[in-house]
């Protein structure tokens, strides 16, 4: 009987929690997948796990060597860019074959007033010369630290600034928060849900990045003319992409032979 052959799920979102399930007890291969171990208390998939980092390139090249991977399915989060920068080398180095699982980015429709902002420190620059006093942050706890100074000082209209701030875990020791309140709460929201809390809390600009996925919070700031600074993604690496869980089961099952 041919042995079974071995996936490494990287994950870390919704998507690769799905496949893992779907995989799971699969004829064919055995799902390994693998979490950055970023998130404190993160839901599990089925099978074999293991958390953290690999240790760069070569880390990443050993154990894929050690574990006999045969092949690799990068479903990390669109600005996970440094991950699937290193998967692509590795993949490439062994001639393992590596496909990319991104979920289509939001567009802006008509009404939607978007300023694109190519990063997080473009963000933080831009909002030192925008009107708004309240502003609804929704990003990585490692992407807070650039807002810290904007809390310290008036915007154009003086009054200082103030920030909501929505992570799933709090700041790690030493992680700085901007003036504001710590809102630690975790999706999938609606958008009666995300218009509450912006109503509530006087929001009067959004910043957040093009992460794609449910879109609540952008449907309700465009109901209230919120005003949204939208964090553009990272480039991919070259290579396969896949954009849904259906697409990236099926290239699992071509390579699964």
């Amino acid at each position: 009987m041919a042995r079974l052959r071995n996936l490494l799920l990287l994950g870390g979102t919704g998507e690769a929690l799905r496949l893992a399930r779907e995989l799971h007890g699969h004829g064919r291969l055995r799902c390994i997948s693998s979490l950055a171990g970023r998130t404190e208390s993160p839901e599990k998939p089925p099978g074999d796990l293991r958390v953290g980092g690999f240790g760069g390139i070569e880390g990443l090249t050993d154990y894929l060597s050690a574990e006999k991977i045969d092949l690799v399915l990068d479903a990390t989060h669109p600005f996970a860019a440094q991950m699937a920068r290193h998967a692509h080398d590795a993949c490439k180095l062994l001639g393992i074959p590596r496909a990319k699982l991104v979920r289509p980015a939001w567009v802006a429709a008509p009404g939607d007033r978007w300023s694109m902002m190519p990063s997080i420190v473009a963000a933080a620059v831009f909002l030192r010369f925008h009107p708004a006093q309240r502003i609804f942050l929704t990003l990585g706890r490692q992407d807070l630290g650039a807002f810290v100074p904007l809390g310290e000082e008036d915007g154009p209209h003086g009054n200082g600034r103030w920030f909501l701030t929505r992570s799933v875990d709090p700041p790690g020791e030493g992680g700085a928060l901007p003036k504001g309140e710590l809102l630690l709460a975790r999706g999938p929201f609606t958008p009666d849900d995300e218009k509450a809390l912006m109503q509530q809390h006087r929001i009067d600009l959004l910043v957040t990045r093009n992460s794609g996925g449910s879109a609540a919070k952008i449907a309700a700031a465009a109901e209230l003319h919120i005003p949204v600074l939208m964090i553009d993604r990272p480039p991919l690496p070259p290579g396969e992409t896949l954009d849904s869980v259906s697409a990236a089961l099926s290239w699992i099952n071509l390579h699964a032979v």
